[in-house]
């Protein structure tokens, strides 16, 4: 094999090697992915009264998971708008239906 058949065919091999990468990184989920999909997990757990942090949350950071648990919290006790907004009357109101 000649020198330029070699290097010919290294530096496709390098370029496959780069698309395929590329390819790869594209196809991985953003943060923001990663976050709505914990989001929902936590909406579903609190809609079957779940307990514990879901696999879809693992790669969240542990900040945001903490505000992701207290939204779910909210949204679950009705103290939310329908934009999902903390709703103060609403919380009196349903504070106000206990026994």
């Amino acid at each position: 094999m000649s020198r330029k058949a070699t290097l010919m065919t290294a530096a496709a091999v390098a370029v496959a090697a780069l698309v395929a990468g590329l390819a790869y990184w594209l196809a991985q989920p953003s943060y923001d992915d990663i976050v709505k999909g914990c989001k929902s997990a936590l909406a579903a757990q609190g809609d079957r009264e779940g307990k514990g942090k879901p696999a879809a949350c693992d790669e969240v950071r542990a900040d945001d998971y903490d505000a992701l648990v207290l939204d779910a919290a909210l949204n679950h006790l009705g103290w939310t708008d329908k934009d999902g907004n903390f709703d103060k009357q609403k919380m009196i109101d349903s504070l106000d239906d206990q026994p």
